[in-house]
């Protein structure tokens, strides 16, 4: 991997999707790259989905991301914007851009089953994920998104939620599940009456009329909605949409990249990069010091020393070829563990900058 294809990927995309498991520096990673874009020239926002508020401390702003994007503050020919999902806010945003008034998006906001799937049901915040990703995509103030998502598994249930909403429209049991809200809860058809009835028992009689009030204040936005997450989708599989992985050579995240890698390749999407951080790095056994001033027995401790760090770099080389085997044609940066180092240190933009410069001309 050359500093130029890092280069290229940075300017000639749309969309750099970073993912991989917990704990491998993937937020420091998308936060550098996107500030290198940044110093290519590039209009560049970076946004965290994951709930953890990494993004803000590895830019220096402390916990002052929002769902608005923000300007930060960097010398470059480019610039450089961040923001971190607000599920909510996202979420209020679509009804009042598919409600027909303001009165029916009044109406679907305050109700109690609307604010409590807002802000707690599985799913709803990979989608408001992929809803703001595609807002940002369609921004004028942008030519590059950089999305940091959460560990892996929940990675792919962002890639997957637009897919999941359109067939939870397109499916016979949304058609039962709205029928009581067409109907009014006293007229309610033979077919979906057992179902009601079975709810009813669940969730209760007052939940129940929350969720058939929802559907009925609900009427006329499905078709945008449905509408709204097949352009997502087409952008998250756009040619200018890349997908970055990020890992160490531990084997248990190596683990996690290939089957990342495998999931994409099933939806026809190649990762285009594979980045190692924290690598140790090989040392020559000769011409570092001299050897003729050092007591035999600290020579001995230095050379023991050196050996370990042969075997460490050795091991994590077997651990990398696990994907290099799984995965030949994608391309491997290497970050050396020095660099990994801004991982656990006060972060400030000139050294994420840094970092960014590095991470284009790793191995």
């Amino acid at each position: 991997m050359s500093a130029s294809q890092v280069n290229q990927l940075l300017t000639e995309n749309r969309v750099i999707v970073f993912a991989g498991s917990g704990g491998v520096g993937k937020t420091t990673t998308a936060a550098a790259l996107a500030a290198h874009g940044a110093q290519l020239g590039k209009r560049v926002v970076v946004i965290t989905i994951d709930p953890a508020k990494r993004l803000a401390d590895a830019l220096g702003v402390g916990g002052t991301l929002t769902n608005e994007p923000s300007r930060i503050e960097l010398s470059a020919s480019g610039e450089l914007w961040a923001t971190m999902l607000d599920t909510r806010t996202t979420f209020n945003a679509l009804i009042h851009r598919y409600s027909q008034t303001p009165e029916q998006a009044d109406r679907i906001i305050a109700n109690r089953f609307y604010q409590n799937i807002a802000g707690s049901l599985s799913g709803t915040q990979e989608y408001m994920a992929a809803e703001k990703l595609y807002d940002l995509y369609n921004d004028p103030r942008f030519d590059l998104v950089v999305v940091d998502t959460p560990p892996t598994r929940q990675a792919l249930d962002f890639l997957s939620a637009p897919a999941r909403l359109t067939r939870f429209i397109d499916h016979p049991l949304y058609r039962i599940l709205i029928a009581p809200a067409n109907a009014g809860l006293k007229v309610i058809s033979t077919l979906t009456q057992p179902v009601v009835r079975l709810i009813s028992k669940v969730i209760g009689t007052q939940a129940l009329e929350d969720t058939v009030e929802f559907f009925q204040a609900f009427q006329g936005l499905d078709a945008g909605f449905r509408d709204r997450a097949v352009a997502v989708e087409t952008v998250l599989h756009d040619k200018l949409t890349q997908y970055v992985l990020v890992s160490t050579a531990q084997t248990d995240a190596i683990s996690e990249a290939c089957f990342f890698t495998d999931t994409l390749r099933k939806q026809k999407i190649e990762p285009a990069l594979l980045i190692l951080n924290r690598m140790q790095p090989r040392f020559t056994d000769h011409g570092l010091v001299d050897t003729q001033s050092i007591d035999s027995a600290d020579l001995a401790l230095l050379e023991e020393n050196l050996a370990r760090f042969h075997r460490l770099a050795n091991a994590q080389d077997e651990s990398a070829q696990i994907f290099t085997h799984s995965a030949p044609e994608i391309p491997i940066a290497r970050v050396p563990f020095s660099a990994a180092l801004l991982d656990d240190q006060e972060k400030t933009l000139v050294a994420l900058c840094s970092l960014g410069a590095l991470l284009a001309r790793a191995d």
